[in-house]
């Protein structure tokens, strides 16, 4: 193989030569700029190929492979090419692209754009639905890059992750979509930089997600003439019921092509709040993170997507059959009670103002279901709205997190993640529907705020607002220093509020926390608590609240850091493929 040599020879068409015939079958393979691009130039079967030089797999000189019947074979991973028109015979390597070829006058020339059928917005398009039904993280990472550096609005790569998760998993709509949610709500607190990240975090656990799974075969929407809202809520909430997954799908498919949007999303909240705390608070997240998603792509998606929650909700274990609400104290007989009055409570309270009593979100923390309970039954009665009891529970289920003594065990800060996100999907969906229904949301979620109450024992304090002269800039580096040390808890809530003292924007902390969060092989639970601590942020009135808002996803995440950071070094080894770096020197 000859080293790249370059050739100032160069037609009127802009074709570069490459040499004589002669010499360039007796250098084939050989190297030669062209256009800034190192192209591989080869002889076979008495015909000249040339195409670029870099494996697109990994980036590897392709004058190094061989070529055989046709196949250019690269000597590094072994993708394969067919090497006349660039074609992959391997999906996760990626077609490599040819260039023209001509003999004038025995000499051989390549034209200096490569021979493509597709825009890159189209090709990157393409190649991530080859990516997330291949599952191959490479692919994706390649495809978000490229994606975004043609220009593509991330709404696009989204839609592709929903349609491509609610058509290959029979089960529907879980934790990768709820990722894909989580990540979609989050890109504007990111650094431009950090956004791809996000995507590719999103898309790769929906193709995780959907690998090996069986695809989904929908029912089709009930003929039915005009049932209305209220007939076709009553049908689906009957079907959940009964766990008549088909019988629900199909009366839920009629709601979103015969109802508004407002109707549809009460009927999910109501069906995911008439048990207790379904699947551990999953199933109500489910619902509010695909209607949240639907705010990205569209309410046009709306039919496939709702309908991938119906086995989340005719499957889901409910509270009430679980011991631990049932002994020692009978929390599900309590609840039960209050929601038998519940509409009673709710017209006693219309048309007042309420505002929160002393003490009352003390209450909320204290150990006494029935307290906790009356003191909720006492504020609907005096007016207080779905959102500011969900308000309430929400910045009680944070705390709970902010206050998580690590001397519990490590898998017990799921316990208190349950809940904080549960809760912060019933405040999330108190401001799209005003339905009674989520009133239930509400207690069920102040309740497993008091079963967490041990968690806290004793309870790990939130910085209290003091004095500080150092620069914010240098207190959120202490704090990315902090998540690449093992256990340091503590020390993240105390930065946090540091940063607080200090006057930081608040904008530069959740950039600061996106990019500690996206570099890290982040699990499903730590993606959600940091998209719910920055929602309940935004939600916050004061000042503490605010505290705790951040407080709590960053210790969250100073206890599951460092990881092994395979997914960033996957997406760093796209980026530089993408930018034509070297990925090896």
């Amino acid at each position: 193989m000859s080293e790249p040599t370059p050739d100032d020879s160069e037609a009127e068409d802009g074709s570069v030569r490459v040499g004589t015939t002669e010499e360039v079958i007796e250098d084939s393979p050989m190297a030669v700029p062209v256009n800034g691009t190192a192209v591989a130039v080869f002889h076979h079967e008495d015909g000249f190929h040339a195409v670029d030089n870099r494996c697109p797999h990994m980036g590897f000189p392709l004058t190094e492979g061989t070529v055989e019947d046709g196949i250019l074979t690269c000597h590094w991973h072994h993708a394969r090419f067919e090497i006349s028109c660039g074609n992959t015979f391997d999906p996760w390597a990626d077609d490599v692209p040819n260039y023209p070829v001509e003999v004038r006058d025995g000499d051989v020339y390549v034209g200096v754009d490569p021979q493509r059928d597709l825009s890159p917005a189209e090709r990157w398009a393409e190649r991530l639905e080859t990516g997330m039904e291949e599952n191959l993280d490479l692919v994706v990472a390649k495809s978000v890059i490229g994606l975004d550096d043609a220009g593509v609005a991330p709404e696009e790569p989204i839609r592709t992750g929903v349609e491509f998760g609610t058509t290959y998993r029979e089960d529907g709509w879980s934790s990768g979509l709820t990722i894909l949610g989580c990540m979609a709500n989050v890109l504007d607190d990111l650094r431009p930089e950090d956004r791809r990240r996000a995507l590719f975090t999103g898309l790769r656990h929906v193709a995780s997600d959907c690998a090996g799974e069986p695809p989904r075969f929908g029912q089709p929407a009930l003929e039915v003439d005009d049932a209305g809202p209220e007939r076709l809520k009553k049908w689906f909430r009957e079907n959940v019921e009964v766990r008549d997954a088909d019988g629900a799908e199909r009366v839920l498919r009629t709601a979103v092509e015969t109802c508004d949007r407002e109707a549809v999303e009460e009927m999910l909240f109501a069906a995911a709040t008439d048990h207790i705390y379904l699947n551990t608070g999953h199933t109500l997240d489910f619902v509010n993170k695909a209607v949240e998603t639907l705010d990205h792509v569209g309410w046009d998606r709306a039919d496939d997507a709702l309908a991938s929650l119906v086995t989340s909700l005719t499957g889901a274990t409910r509270s009430e059959e679980l011991s631990s609400w049932r002994q020692p104290v009978d929390l599900a007989e309590i609840l039960f009670d209050a929601y038998e009055d519940l509409d009673d409570m709710v017209a006693e309270g219309e048309g007042r103002e309420w505002t929160p009593p002393e003490g009352f979100d003390d209450t909320l923390l204290s150990d006494d279901p029935h307290d906790i309970v009356d003191a909720l039954t006492t504020a609907v009665r005096e007016g207080a709205t779905t959102t500011e009891l969900a308000d309430r529970v929400c910045h009680a289920a944070a705390t709970r997190v902010a206050q998580f003594g690590t001397s519990n065990e490590f898998s017990d800060w799921n316990t208190v993640h349950h809940t904080f996100t549960y809760a912060n999907a019933v405040r999330q969906a108190t401001r799209r529907t005003d339905a009674t229904e989520l009133y239930r949301g509400v207690f069920d979620a102040a309740t497993n705020v008091y079963l967490d109450r041990f968690l806290n024992t004793p309870p790990a304090p939130i910085p209290e607002p003091g004095e500080t002269d150092r620069d914010p800039d240098a207190i959120l580096d202490d704090l990315l220093e902090t998540f690449d040390q093992e256990g340091e808890v503590d020390t993240a809530g105390s930065l946090v509020g540091e940063f607080f003292d200090a006057g930081g924007e608040m904008a530069d902390l959740k950039a600061t926390m996106g990019r500690g969060l996206l570099r890290e092989d982040a699990g499903f639970h730590t993606l959600q608590a940091v998209e719910a601590g920055f929602a309940q942020y935004e939600a916050a009135e004061t000042d503490h609240d605010r505290r705790v808002a951040m407080v709590a996803p960053a210790r969250y995440m100073a206890a599951h850091f460092p990881t092994r950071r395979e997914a960033e070094q996957t997406f760093t080894i796209a980026e530089r493929l993408n930018s034509g770096e070297a990925v090896h020197e």
